[in-house]
């Protein structure tokens, strides 16, 4: 690498989109992955979908017992 980079012609959010959708990785323990992706196979399913279901479940049942 250079000891000084130039950005005197750089242009300033070049790049940036405002309305752009990030996806937000999320991270599960070996163990829990496992069991997901097994689960997700012997449904027909792909894991992402599996996960969105069963956290959107979860967060209705939040709501319900939420006093």
């Amino acid at each position: 690498m250079p000891d000084e980079i130039d950005f005197s012609q750089g242009i300033q959010g070049k790049f940036y989109q405002p309305r752009m959708k990030l996806m937000m990785p999320i991270y599960l323990d070996d163990e829990l992955q496992t069991r997901l992706m097994r689960f997700a196979e012997t449904k027909g399913t792909d894991i992402s979908d599996l996960v969105n279901n069963i956290l959107k479940k979860d967060l209705e049942l939040i709501e319900i017992l939420e006093p």
